[in-house]
């Protein structure tokens, strides 16, 4: 999965030392422990001290990572309040420019051959992790996000990150509802990948993108929560200014309230990650219906 370095260590390396600019490492982890039953948000952020463009990213999720968000700043405070190093967070706590997200089961994200993520020198990466154990023991692991650098990249190939979809949940107890959400695009873009995201009362997730007045069928698939997997595009998806994307999500409410939107899992989400370039966006819910 790559070496396991402090971003000091990561940045030194890359100017001369045992690594080279292109090798995996781990730009950003830590450690937790988790007692039975509880449900819980840990957050790191750190200051990065040189640019990078970032071509491949892989997560390090051990059992009882719920999911994992990577964001970016330039500055700290965020949607809810980041801070520097190690602390006891919530789910909004984050900043609202996304680089990477996973779920159960995500695997390697791999940008086309000259795209690449970019991170700056000065800037602060954020790493919140929802942990989950379900199980009668305590639980203990290291997470953590391995990036794979590469040599710098135009505006014109700098990729981003943002959610297709909706926040506006509300089923009803025994209800099977299918909602959904998303937007129209504001100016020619690339889509290369994409990532549905829901949780466990979900069971279908369906991603419609009308071009020219045309829809087209980009997903129309089964959900299963513990297999959350990257869907890159071959060819990749051109969108011009006008073009439309919406994501519609089936959900079953066997709770014995109505199903809101929210990161627990005994709540849902309707997302669907589009990593696409040239970046142009300053939130990662440009896309979504509603406010989160």
């Amino acid at each position: 999965m790559g070496k396991r370095f402090t971003m000091a260590m990561v940045m030194a390396a890359a100017c001369g030392g045992e690594a080279t600019p292109t090798e995996s490492f781990e730009v950003i982890g830590r450690d937790w422990t988790l007692q039975p039953g509880t449900e819980v948000y840990r957050c790191i952020g750190i200051q990065v001290d040189r640019d990078m463009y970032i071509n491949k990213f892989q997560t390090v999720n051990p059992l009882g990572e719920h999911h994992a968000v990577l964001t970016v700043a330039d500055q700290l405070g965020g949607l809810g309040g980041t801070m520097l190093g190690e602390y006891e967070c919530t789910v909004l706590t984050l900043d609202l420019q996304m680089l990477f997200a996973s779920g159960v089961g995500t695997d390697t994200l791999s940008m086309p051959e000259g795209v690449a993520l970019p991170v700056r020198a000065g800037q602060y990466l954020h790493l919140n992790l929802h942990l989950y154990n379900t199980t009668d023991a305590p639980l203990s692991g290291h997470s953590a996000i391995i990036a794979t650098p590469m040599d710098e990249v135009g505006p014109e190939h700098q990729a981003e990150m943002v959610f297709a979809g909706t926040v506006n949940i509300n089923i009803p107890p025994g209800e099977t509802m299918t909602i959904g959400g998303g937007c129209t695009f504001g100016r020619d873009q690339t889509i290369f990948t994409y990532w549905p995201h829901m949780h466990q009362h979900a069971s279908h997730q369906k991603v419609t993108v009308t071009k020219g007045g045309v829809p087209q069928v980009l997903h129309d698939v089964a959900f299963d929560f513990n297999e959350q997997l990257n869907y890159p595009l071959a060819p990749m998806l051109e969108v011009k200014a006008g073009d439309s994307i919406r994501t519609d999500c089936t959900y079953t409410n066997t709770e014995p309230t109505n199903l809101r939107f929210g990161d627990s899992s005994n709540a849902e989400m309707c997302f669907t990650g589009l990593y696409r370039y040239p970046k142009k966006s300053l939130s990662l819910f440009e896309c979504t219906e509603g406010q989160p």
